[in-house]
């Protein structure tokens, strides 16, 4: 009989520290106004001095782990594009945390695509017998890399971590990850980067350039992809599970900015009463932003057992990918 992984947990978790437009540096030239009607985020969440990723990573990872009923998991997968260091990978520490020492664990970057590439992966390992159980972490913390006076980037992005946990079942069942759409373009990696730390900045010749540590974005044209790319992966996974738009009962995609998300729902001709968003609450995190939007739709009532659930995200690479999956019943832990 064929497996399938199956949606059987989900938790997360946001850093205490609550940054208001209001709270951001008056060196911006900008106001929460401009940012609201821009961006439609009104706060984001920063991680505390001497934190790190890891340290979201277990606490939305454990909250997961109770949501599904059982502290076990065969493998940890942390999506990230900001890992605590270059080497070694952040997923390791992060089971070891856990409780889950001697799982298979690995961090995989596809930055805010990274949570459906991991699905994808995740869902990969427990249709082929390599894992009954996958926690998958989309876990981060931008305020890193961030330049507080860079109106393009300081304002948009947030820390955060959200994660699932997939078993292994049956195809029909739901939660069920049926078909995946992901997809790249390599000719775009200008577009949204931070070359710091890299080894292209580091084995360059000449001296290092001014703020090339931080997270530089072409907002524009990032738009145009972002639209475009989740459109067209959003429609490939509908056409291949057989469904049409007027099928999809909620549309969650990645919470990068309020427009695109509007956008995007129109262009696949599905209401905008149908999205979930938090951006308001938490702004873009990146490999965290599809996870914690669930969790935030489950918690208000938004995303409900039953629900066919459109999933799609848009990321630097350029990458992007998506799913549809009949929502299942889950039990969420504080």
């Amino acid at each position: 009989m064929m497996r399938a992984a199956v949606l059987s947990g989900l938790g997360g978790w946001l850093p205490p520290r609550v940054v208001t437009n209001d709270d951001l540096p008056a060196e911006l030239d900008t106001s929460d106004h401009w940012i609201r009607s821009r961006t439609g985020i009104a706060c984001r969440h920063f991680a505390k001095p001497g934190s790190a990723t890891s340290d979201l990573a277990v606490e939305a990872g454990a909250r997961a782990l109770a949501s599904s009923g059982e502290p076990h998991a065969d493998a940890v997968v942390v999506a990230t594009t900001t890992p605590d260091r270059i080497c070694p990978a952040t997923a390791p520490e992060v089971a070891t945390r856990l409780g889950l020492a001697g799982a298979a664990a690995f961090d995989l970057n596809a930055v805010c695509t990274g949570f459906m590439y991991g699905l994808a992966c995740a869902a990969g390992m427990v249709a082929t017998g390599v894992a009954d159980r996958v926690l998958l972490i989309g876990a981060e913390t931008y305020s890193s890399i961030l330049d507080p006076l860079d109106r393009g980037t300081a304002p948009i992005f947030g820390d955060g971590a959200g994660a699932v946990v997939l078993r292994a079942g049956d195809p029909g069942e739901p939660g069920a990850i049926g078909h995946v759409d992901l997809g790249s373009d390599g000719s775009g990696a200008e577009l949204i980067r931070a070359d710091g730390g890299g080894s292209r900045q580091r084995l360059s010749e000449g001296p290092e350039r001014e703020g090339e540590q931080y997270l530089r974005m072409d907002g524009r044209e990032v738009f145009k992809h972002a639209v475009m790319r989740m459109t067209a992966s959003g429609r490939t996974v509908l056409e291949r599970a057989g469904r049409s738009a007027a099928d999809v009962d909620r549309l969650v995609a990645h919470q990068a900015n309020i427009r695109i998300v509007h956008q995007l729902a129109d262009e696949l001709r599905i209401g905008r009463d149908r999205v979930v968003t938090n951006i308001d609450r938490v702004g873009n995190t990146a490999a965290a932003s599809i996870p914690l939007a669930l969790l935030h739709g489950v918690a208000d009532g938004a995303v409900r057992p039953g629900q066919q659930t459109l999933l799609t995200a848009f990321g630097a690479g350029l990458t992007w990918g998506s799913t549809l999956l009949t929502w299942p019943d889950l039990v969420l832990c504080d």
